[in-house]
């Protein structure tokens, strides 16, 4: 029997949250993505599991729309098996993906995946330099037939349906040009998707790795496919794991690691950091009151992570130049752990570049 303490400290250690410094060819969250949503994102994420972000080349990392149609960012030398990773497993599941997207299709009689692929084929013929996704969309409307347009009221005008056009992006090559607003699409230098992605970026193995132990509810929820899609492809050298009387799954060779109940780290977590995307909610905060503190509609905040449990939320407040950062603790914390925060809050600070004004504890 596995408690979530040791689950909790499994995916600190997977996810290396535990570690001062490393590279980007060693960061394993570059190989299921790391989600770059607001200031506090991918490249955030790699800071606080020890990434020198400042010294990176900017052509080392590449963004794209991957999971869930989220940005991503990934190492550009693994961009041709990441294409191959994140591709729809049949066109039930790329159904499922796209969303409301797809009865217009069906109803006109065409396969979703062949849709995606029409879809590119047009993207790829449209971005032939770097182009604000708003003019893409543009022309694109003026390519495709009715099944793949609808009208959206607040812009008063006619668009592709916004997953196929996001999924289709990778299909086309195109990847998104780092910190432009709004998102602008380029071709991706040599582009050529690999056959496979192999064990290392196969997404269930790595969702297993990195966010396990867990079952295919899990690892569907995270992909937004359909749990019968997953069973299917589940991987062969899992164990079965206990958490807590639930039967979950776990890569076989990670088993050992489950062992340890000792993660002494301290972290201020992005908003849509991995650690806080697992699919079992319960599991990283019981307390359904501070779930919906964590994760409401809109406005998520960034998570406190101090020895493998999440105490509390912090949101960064401007003043001028000077970033404050307000903490909402869950319990008391000692002087260690607030000195602790402190230091994060100095680290964050100067990753944005600006001076720190001050940690505001909630008490």
């Amino acid at each position: 029997m596995v408690d979530r303490r040791q689950v909790l400290t499994f995916r600190v250690r997977s996810q290396q949250l535990d570690r001062a410094e490393g590279t980007l060819a060693d960061t394993a969250v570059l190989d299921i993505g790391a989600q770059d949503t607001g200031p506090d994102g991918g490249r955030w994420a790699l800071a606080v599991r020890g990434v020198d972000v400042a010294a990176l080349d900017g052509e080392d990392l590449i963004l794209l729309w991957t999971v869930r149609g989220a940005p991503h960012l990934y190492r550009r030398a693994d961009v041709a098996e990441v294409a191959a990773a994140v591709e729809p497993f049949s066109d039930a599941d790329a159904g499922k993906r796209v969303y409301d997207a797809a009865k217009p299709l069906k109803a006109a009689g065409i396969g979703i995946l062949a849709a995606l692929d029409e879809v590119a084929d047009r993207m790829r013929t449209v971005v032939t330099r770097p182009t604000v996704k708003g003019d893409v969309s543009g022309r694109l409307a003026e390519l495709l037939p009715e099944p793949y347009l609808r009208f959206c009221r607040p812009c008063d005008a006619t668009h592709l349906y916004e997953m196929p056009f996001r999924l289709a992006a990778v299909r086309a090559g195109l990847e998104l040009r780092l910190d432009t607003s709004p998102p602008v699409l380029r071709r991706i230098s040599g582009f050529r998707k690999a056959a496979t992605p192999g064990d290392r970026f196969d997404l269930i193995r790595a969702y297993l790795r990195l966010l396990g132990p867990a079952t295919p509810q899990h690892v569907a929820g995270y992909l937004d496919a359909p749990v019968k899609e997953v069973k299917a492809h589940w991987p062969r050298d899992v164990v079965e794991v206990p958490v807590d009387g639930e039967p979950r799954w776990l890569l076989a060779a990670d088993e050992a690691a489950l062992a340890s109940t000792d993660a002494p780290v301290t972290r201020l977590l992005g908003p849509f950091d991995l650690f806080l995307q697992a699919k079992d909610r319960d599991t990283l905060l019981p307390d359904p009151a501070r779930a919906k503190e964590l994760w409401p509609v809109l406005g998520r905040p960034g998570a406190v992570l101090v020895d493998g449990e999440l105490v509390g939320t912090w949101r960064p407040r401007k003043a001028g130049k000077a970033l404050t950062i307000a903490v909402q603790p869950w319990r008391k914390l000692p002087v260690t752990r607030r000195k602790a925060v402190l230091a994060q809050a100095e680290r964050l600070a100067a990753y944005r570049g600006v001076p720190l004004a001050g940690v505001e504890f909630a008490d």
